[in-house]
């Protein structure tokens, strides 16, 4: 058996490509984010108010930790916690200024370090890839998306 082409082997590599290529290009724009980070800054952007709970759904994130992505977003100034009107257990996020000005400085970051992980494809099979990887877990997973 060799597990360097086994699925689950390919897909953790890819993983560490990834986020290596990810937090290189987030150093030398001189921010401190993760790719879970920016996941966290992106749901939010897009649905201001949700609940902590609904943000870890959303990026497939486990809810017992999402607390702590949550926080280092807090603590760097890019979102705010509020308690939910409507259930007073519930912690509302949304992002401050200047987390809406930051994640606008890092959507073109983010957009053009895709295809840096996956430069060893050409255009057609980077289309491809992510077809099938899209189509690998919706048939794999329960997520509500």
């Amino acid at each position: 058996m060799n597990v360097t082409g086994m699925a689950g082997h390919l897909i953790r590599r890819l993983n560490q490509l990834s986020t290596q290529v990810f937090t290189h290009r987030m150093q030398q724009a001189g921010f401190d984010l993760t790719p879970v980070q920016f996941a966290a800054l992106d749901t939010i952007h897009a649905n201001p108010g949700l609940d902590q709970a609904r943000v870890a759904a959303r990026i497939a994130y486990d809810k017992a930790t999402i607390g702590g992505v949550i926080d280092r977003l807090e603590q760097k100034g890019y979102v705010e916690r509020s308690v939910s009107k409507s259930d007073r257990r519930a912690r509302e996020v949304r992002l401050t200024n200047n987390g809406r000005k930051t994640y606008e400085e890092l959507l073109p970051i983010v957009a053009e370090l895709q295809s840096e992980i996956l430069s060893g494809l050409e255009p057609a099979e980077q289309e491809q890839f992510l077809m099938l990887a899209t189509k690998a877990i919706h048939a794999g997973s329960r997520d509500p998306q």
